[in-house]
């Protein structure tokens, strides 16, 4: 079939085979250009398939020919339907770890589960015996909670007042001012239920209990801080408070991890392109404005340079360079005084008229359609492609 982009609001609602699998060798090539990391060697990441958990996944592969397990949870194609891409990426990364011969074993499934992290446990004993690297990613708006069954949803909200900025419409360019009601009721706690870190909790203690945790385990949660600009409805409204209790939960792992030399890692990482953050009111028109700004001084980054950086200069690299709340900050180009300096006056003289001049709202689109391999350099999109693509080891 030949697919085309069809979108609603800020999602893809299809998803291009070959695009996805370009995209991913581009991550491959980029990796190996940068040479070794002495990095772990058996590796599970937890949101495996798309943004920072699917770039982990390739740079512990072919960074440091890892042995990798991955969990996602993403749709197949059915015939005269394509899969999301999540599977495709993937088929795809499974495809290049067997040509390279490494081992590459992934579950489709919902993380939160005890079912999945049962499968996972005996994947661990029958293949690869411990961790050294626990990657966790996940970034799902909605969790079943595993012990109640109880079905929670998190919310992006201010708290205590209304919240009202400037956000675009990265479709049109339509510059517009929005406003976002405060959090009400069970907001707070539901969010933190959703994306703070009783589950990340939830699978090292399922892993250590099983001993299946090695000598000096590693693990790792992603977060994010971002601007003053967008602090009222991000960092200080219900996400926020989500992150905080992720990184609190960092030193309860770190404690539970004591007997066998383990460490629990936050690491805050910059802003990108990513389906979560393209449903953040107000994100767009900064990430616009912070893509031009970081291309102009050389500093610009996206999921798998970021990793790389993680990876070789803080993770195992020898200076993690922890903040005062011991953070592991890769933030820290977009954070640079200069950088947010240019990016607070840009904001104030933003508009639909001037916004492709000031800031790179193409590149902003340009990244979402790749994240649902569309608009990928090389890629014919007037061919028929095959939609039944299959990830090799889900049988």
């Amino acid at each position: 079939m030949i697919i085309e982009p069809r979108t609603r609001g800020f999602i893809c609602l299809t998803s291009h085979p070959t695009g996805c699998a370009q995209n991913v060798k581009d991550q491959i090539e980029y990796i190996k250009s940068k040479g070794k990391i002495e990095g772990a060697k058996r590796v599970l990441v937890l949101g495996s398939s798309t943004g920072f958990g699917l770039a982990s996944r390739i740079a512990s592969a072919f960074g440091s020919d890892a042995a990798t397990i991955g969990v996602f949870f993403d749709k197949p194609a059915t015939a005269g339907r394509p899969g999301s891409p999540g599977f495709y990426n993937t088929a795809a990364f499974e495809q290049e770890a067997n040509k390279a011969g490494l081992y590459a074993k992934s579950i489709n499934g919902d993380a939160f589960s005890n079912e999945v992290k049962e499968q996972v446990v005996n994947l661990i004993k029958e293949d690869l015996g411990q961790i050294d690297l626990v990657i966790y990613s996940l970034a799902s708006p909605v969790r079943t909670h595993p012990t109640s069954g109880k079905r929670f949803k998190s919310v992006l909200k201010p708290i205590g007042e209304v919240f009202t900025n400037k956000t675009v419409d990265f479709h049109t360019g339509k510059v517009s001012e929005i406003s976002i009601n405060p959090a009400e009721g069970e907001d707070v706690e539901n969010t933190i239920t959703v994306m703070g870190g009783e589950d990340w909790k939830m699978w090292m203690d399922a892993l250590q209990a099983e001993n299946l945790l090695a000598e000096g385990i590693k693990t790792v949660a992603y977060s994010y801080i971002g601007p003053e600009v967008t602090k009222p409805v991000y960092r200080n409204g219900t996400i926020g408070a989500a992150k905080d209790h992720l990184e609190a939960t960092a030193f309860t792992i770190t404690d539970d991890l004591k007997s066998i030399g383990g460490k629990a890692y936050v690491s805050v990482n910059k802003a990108l392109v990513t389906q979560a953050s393209s449903a953040i009111p107000v994100i767009p028109l900064y990430i616009s404005l912070l893509f031009k700004v970081m291309k102009e001084k050389g500093i610009h980054e996206g999921c798998i340079e970021q990793i790389q950086r993680l990876y070789s200069e803080r993770l195992f690299g020898g200076d993690l360079a922890l903040d005062e709340k011991g953070r592991i900050r890769v933030d820290d180009w977009e954070m640079r005084e200069d950088v947010q300096a240019e990016i607070s006056e840009l904001w104030k003289k933003a508009t639909t008229e001037n916004l492709s001049e000031i800031g790179d709202l193409e590149e902003y689109s340009n990244e979402f359609f790749k994240l649902f391999g569309f608009k990928v350099p090389g890629i014919d999109y007037d061919a028929d492609v095959n939609e039944l693509v299959e990830v090799p080891s889900i049988q």
